[in-house]
């Protein structure tokens, strides 16, 4: 039975997960445009949002890319470049455990003014205030994993989950027994992290793929012309 629990948790559900961030997303891109958004409160308890804003984006980000370079980059190319696997996780350790508590002070921040705060609660959805509650529990359970990697620093548990993660993405049948025997707190941290992508189309983390990059190679600069106000001049009617 525990097999089979592992198998659909992290064999199966990772494919229904990952299928539905990519069809939902395009769907409602497709039907739902004026939706794409963040929903910004900026002009609401507004120093309060920013340092929650920074910290939290700055130490998603770290950890975003660092979990996509480290768990999809191919183990060989690690051995090629001569860096260990114990190596490579006491930087994952220590970088992502910086980016960790940068990122969960943030929520925290966000997730008090978003609760606290009368006139942001007033304007937030179910969907705005769940989606960071999740993201919040995901941060925990990410710094809960490190005392746990410190016990591993040979760095064999991180090539379970580098296993694992290439295995779904090469349609491997035996990608969930890689994290079979992995501790629970792991386990959980996957399950939230596919969870998360589950429902991402459905929240406001959509805004995450508007990124204007596009603005970096625009042919020009806008041209704002000055108003004529001599011709703006409007008469007043005669009393």
């Amino acid at each position: 039975m525990s097999d089979f629990i592992n198998t659909l948790l992290y064999g199966i559900y990772p494919y229904i997960a990952l299928a539905v961030l990519i069809v939902g997303t395009a769907i409602r891109y497709d039907r739902e445009p004026y939706t794409w958004r963040s929903g910004s409160s900026q002009l609401l308890r507004r120093k309060q949002l920013v340092w929650g804003s920074v910290l939290f984006h700055v130490g998603v980000l770290v950890i975003f890319f660092g979990h996509l370079g480290g768990l999809l980059t191919p183990i060989w190319i690690f051995d090629a470049l001569g860096v260990s696997h114990g190596a490579k996780q006491l930087l994952a350790v220590v970088a992502g455990g910086i980016a960790g508590i940068m990122a969960i002070i943030g929520a925290t921040l966000l997730i008090h003014r978003r609760l606290f705060d009368a006139r942001v609660r007033a304007a937030s959805t179910f969907s705005d205030t769940a989606i960071i509650v999740l993201l919040w529990l995901q941060l925990a359970l990410g710094l809960g994993t490190i005392p746990v990697s410190l016990q591993h620093l040979d760095g064999h548990e991180m090539v379970k989950f580098m296993t694992w993660a290439q295995g779904i993405f090469t349609f491997n049948d035996a990608a969930a027994s890689y994290v079979a025997d992995a501790s629970l707190v792991f386990k959980l941290h996957l399950f939230l992290g596919l969870t998360i992508l589950l429902v991402f189309p459905f929240t406001r983390l959509v805004h995450m793929l508007s990124v204007p990059v596009r603005y970096f190679w625009r042919p020009g600069y806008q041209v704002v012309r000055q108003r004529n106000h001599r011709n703006a001049q409007t008469r007043m009617p005669a009393e």
